[in-house]
């Protein structure tokens, strides 16, 4: 299977790293290759909704959104990488969803997989609510086959990340594929 992830965070080093580098340990164990675009260290700009692509690309936009799209028409599997951001997703994974406006219906026909690994400092057990629910709309409006999530709370930092279960969780994830 081929698997594209999104990976949401500015930070290179960050609690998403650790959930993003064990899921591919974990999905390439089992033969699985995969494709990572850090978001933020690419020229990804944010969808005008001129439609000037008719809902079906490709996008007027001369940006790396190509080298995303590609991917993901030749991919089987989407993975959703994020920190919580204000109970959402990160700007950066924001802009890149927010793209899949040019080429929604070929998404949709494909009838991919996904997968969301998301961190966040805070604990409480409505920490993902928000994330959660936009996640299964764009699973449910894609027509995805949800594969799970790693729901990281408590990962603050990476050292704090590194002492809980939600590595071993993302690894497991990828390797169950």
């Amino acid at each position: 299977m081929k698997i594209v992830v999104l990976q949401g965070s500015p930070n290179k080093r960050g609690s998403t790293n650790i959930l993003v580098t064990e899921f591919i340990r974990g999905a390439q164990e089992s033969g699985h290759s995969t494709e990572r675009f850090d978001l933020a260290d690419m020229n990804l700009n944010p969808c005008t909704g001129c439609v000037a692509c008719g809902y079906e690309g490709p996008c007027i936009q001369q940006d790396d959104n190509e080298k995303i799209r590609t991917a993901i028409l030749n991919a089987d599997m989407i993975v959703f990488a994020t920190p919580l951001y204000y109970y959402g997703m990160s700007a950066q994974l924001k802009t890149a969803v927010d793209r899949f406006c040019a080429y929604n219906s070929s998404i949709t026909r494909k009838h991919m997989k996904s997968a969301l690994l998301t961190v966040a400092w805070n604990n409480d057990t409505w920490t993902f609510d928000a994330l959660e629910s936009h996640y299964r709309t764009l699973v449910r409006y894609l027509e995805l086959q949800d594969q799970g999530m790693v729901l990281g709370r408590g990962c603050g930092t990476p050292s704090m990340t590194k002492h809980t279960q939600y590595p071993k969780m993302a690894y497991e994830l990828g390797k169950r594929l």
